[in-house]
Parts: C-alpha cells; structure tokens; sequence
C-alpha cells in the first residue's frame, strides 16, 4: 500500500479539547497535503474546518454524543443537524452504551435512527468496545446498521481501551458486506494501522498521521 492509498481511509483526527484555532488549520492542512479522507474535529471546529478544507476533497467529520455517549437523543439530533448546517458531512456518534448494557435495544435503535435521520450525512455509530462484551458487540453492530448508520465505529479513543483487531473481525462477521467499519482508539504506528485495515476497515482515525504516514512511500 503506497502513502495515498493509505490515506485515503485515514479519518485526520483533531479531537483533543485544548487544541487551538492555529492547531485545527494546521491539521486540516496536513490532511490535505496527505489526501486524507476526512479530519474529524469537535462541533466547535466544524466551521473552521470547513473554511480551510473547501475545494480540497478532504471531508469535514465531527462527533456527536462525544465522548460519552449519555445525551438524550433530542440533544443528538440537535447537534447532529447544527454540525451539518455548518459544513460536517460525516458525524460519529457515541451510542447509549448504559442502554446497551442494560438490554434496551429499542433505545439503542432509536439514539441512532434519529441521528441518521437528522442529516443526509455519513453516520459512524461508536460503540467503544472496551466496555462491552463480545455479545454486546454484535447486538450494537447490528442495531447500527438495521438502523441506518454506514459505519460501526470501535472507540472513541477517550475510554480505557481502543481499537482490536479481534474486534474488527467480531464485527466484520456481525453485519452485512455493505456496512462499513471505521477503528480508532489507541492506534500509533504503521504496522497495526495496516493491519486494522487488511482486517476490513474502510476507515481508521489517527492522531499521529505525520509520523505514521512516514513508512510509506
């Protein structure tokens, strides 16, 4: 895999919450001289982004319900059609994982339904795996897509844990060939990137883009 190829399933992530404005245009323009996919930035950085990126071909992502998740689908809805209005066309949202847990799948379907349906954007549904288990896994893959979303998404990358190859392939066999998966959460270097992505990942977020991105040619 040459550098573009590899960039173009890299979601530029700039979701630390002390990053300046300087910062979040510096990033967004790495992720266009890379040919990025997408720079995923908070809510308040979408407009920002927006500006930079016009024209590029790099989209604007941000998160929704982040990092917890615990929103009242209301709010998730809210901040799902604000963030589009301003210029993000794909929104990663963090399930009710206490929903989840607790057995309430209904709940669960409809946090994401009304997400999905707030926007015409791409909806990645976070289900940070590091707090469920193997079965909890494929019961949220699967109200993600009977849903609606596009992607199943690991981690937020704010949790105890992150992205699992055993995970990737849990969830690969849980949905249909048509659903995308996006890992993030914890990836640092070239090899487990590469790995994640030959595993089936449409979609990875990393931080560290420069520096991994280096080991390409």
């Amino acid at each position: 895999m040459n550098r573009l190829e590899f960039a173009r399933h890299v979601d530029h992530s700039l979701l630390k919450p002390n990053l300046t404005a300087e910062q979040v245009v510096s990033g967004c323009e790495l992720a266009m001289e890379l040919r990025c996919a997408s720079v995923c930035v908070n809510p308040v950085s979408v407009a920002l982004s927006r500006d930079v990126l016009q024209g590029s071909g790099v989209a604007v992502g941000t998160v929704i319900g982040f990092p917890s998740g615990a929103h009242t689908s209301y709010v998730k809805a809210r901040e799902a059609e604000e963030a589009y209005r301003l210029g993000a066309v794909e929104l990663d949202m963090v399930i009710n994982i206490g929903a989840l847990k607790s057995g309430r799948h209904a709940e669960v379907a409809k946090d994401i339904e009304v997400v999905v349906n707030a926007t015409p954007g791409v909806v990645k549904v976070i289900l940070e795996t590091c707090f469920l288990t193997d079965e909890e896994k494929v019961v949220g893959s699967k109200l993600a897509e009977e849903a609606g979303a596009h992607y199943v998404k690991t981690s937020t990358g704010f949790a105890p844990g992150g992205a699992a190859i055993e995970d990737i392939l849990l969830i690969k066999g849980s949905v249909s060939s048509g659903m995308k998966i996006k890992a993030a959460g914890g990836i640092a270097d070239l090899d487990f990137s590469l790995k994640l992505i030959e595993a089936g990942c449409g979609r990875i977020g990393i931080s560290r883009t420069a520096d991994i991105i280096k080991g390409l040619k």
